[in-house]
């Protein structure tokens, strides 16, 4: 499969480790240009492109980037993506942390997720934004393992949904439909699934235990 990354920190770099390993064919760029990927291609055979050619025939868009950098990617990020494209928001917003204050997340109650598909003109499937970025590299295990963890993912898409999360059982994890990208808060910063190293019974358990209320340290 022909898969984009936009974003080669902790969690598209080690997306890029695990998907060329599975033998995808692999695009990753940042925001300094593919001559600064030069090690990263190498060890992994992706091939680095800059932020407005990593969609290019891809079947699969990854976007990880800081939110406060999601209005910055180029117009028609996702011209020539192929035809029902799934793409994945792994965004997080931490507005006291990295991204300051985001009026429409904080005063129109929009999710991360739904601010990030409007920048971007296409629906997104939001996974791994509550995975540790190391994870994607040691914790993976094989269907029905004790011990194999699962990702929640939310999406409007069913299609771009089921494709992301087939994705993900390649990549050795189990997933729990988080529901809509109007659900997806259930899955953000400071919420009970958010970080869980867990099956998928307590992933649900924590999904349905979720807050619509930000705590403080993750308020504006």
């Amino acid at each position: 499969m022909k898969i984009g990354i936009i974003g080669a920190g902790n969690i598209g770099g080690n997306l890029t480790r695990r998907l060329t390993a599975l033998g995808h064919d692999v695009s990753v760029a940042n925001s300094r240009g593919p001559e600064t990927l030069r090690d990263l291609a190498e060890e992994t055979g992706a091939t680095p492109v800059r932020a407005e050619e990593a969609a290019k025939g891809a079947q699969v868009v990854v976007v990880t980037v800081p939110l406060k950098a999601v209005p910055d990617l180029p117009a028609g990020l996702l011209d020539g993506a192929a035809e029902g494209v799934a793409v994945i928001d792994t965004g997080n917003y931490y507005p006291q942390q990295r991204d300051g204050r985001i009026a429409a997340i904080e005063d129109e109650g929009l999710t991360e997720s739904r601010w990030t598909e409007q920048h971007l003109g296409h629906p997104v499937v939001k996974a791994f934004n509550g995975t540790y970025a190391q994870d994607i590299l040691d914790r993976p295990r094989p269907a029905g393992d004790p011990e194999r963890m699962a990702l929640p993912v939310a999406g409007d898409d069913e299609a771009a949904k089921q494709a992301v999360r087939d994705l993900i059982d390649e990549l050795g994890f189990d997933t729990v439909d988080a529901g809509t990208i109007a659900d997806s808060w259930r899955q953000q910063p400071g919420t009970p699934v958010y970080g869980l190293r867990a099956g998928a019974e307590a992933v649900r358990k924590a999904l349905a235990e979720a807050s619509p209320e930000r705590p403080a340290d993750f308020r504006g």
